[in-house]
């Protein structure tokens, strides 16, 4: 995002944009959207994921339906500092994952200018706040929350539930570990 001074300079404004909600709600597919489209406007961009995801690809973020973009993967949040000098978007996938620097690296970004997009699981499969998340979303300027449709009533999805046995709150999967389920269809499962 540009702004003119009055001396007709044109300057960066950083922001902070999260793309939060469930599984399979379409949070890849607007991170995706919004890097391209910055990307056709000739701005400079940089994507990260975090290592650990390597569900379709170890490099690419990729989503559900399969759209790809490159990306750099990383272990922890500051390796954002380091690799994204000179970059006008930066773009930051399946954030829950990172670690809890997260916020201030994207503060720290958005303090130099840089658009930053996150997208994240707002919740786990227990339906608690995950990761660095909540904190994202209280310091970003833009809250973008999509939904999944409910597998069982077609109603908005809440939450990912899993269904698979297992307690550890990280377990990369897809259809097979985890379904949307809607506020009600979830509490009825976990009766």
């Amino acid at each position: 995002m540009h702004s003119e001074t009055r001396q007709g300079e044109r300057t960066l404004r950083g922001r902070i944009e999260v793309v939060c909600g469930s599984m399979f709600s379409g949070k890849t597919e607007e991170l995706i959207r919004r890097l391209r489209r910055a990307q056709f406007a000739h701005q400079t961009v940089e994507i990260f994921k975090p290592a650990i995801d390597t569900r379709y690809s170890e490099e690419d973020v990729v989503s559900h339906d399969h759209n790809t973009i490159r990306s750099t993967p990383i272990e922890s949040s500051d390796s954002i500092l380091l690799l994204s000098s000179e970059i006008d978007v930066v773009g930051i996938d399946e954030a829950q994952f990172l670690d809890m620097g997260l916020p201030r690296v994207c503060n720290e970004l958005a303090g130099r200018g840089v658009r930053v997009i996150v997208a994240g699981l707002d919740m786990d499969f227990r339906g608690e706040p995950f990761g660095p998340m909540p904190q994202l979303c209280a310091i970003a300027d833009d809250v973008t929350k999509v939904h999944a449709i409910c597998v069982r009533c077609g109603a908005l999805a809440y939450v990912s539930h899993r269904k698979v046995a297992g307690e550890r709150r990280v377990m990369l999967g897809e259809t097979q570990e985890y379904e949307p389920l809607c506020r009600e269809c979830y509490k009825t499962v976990n009766s």
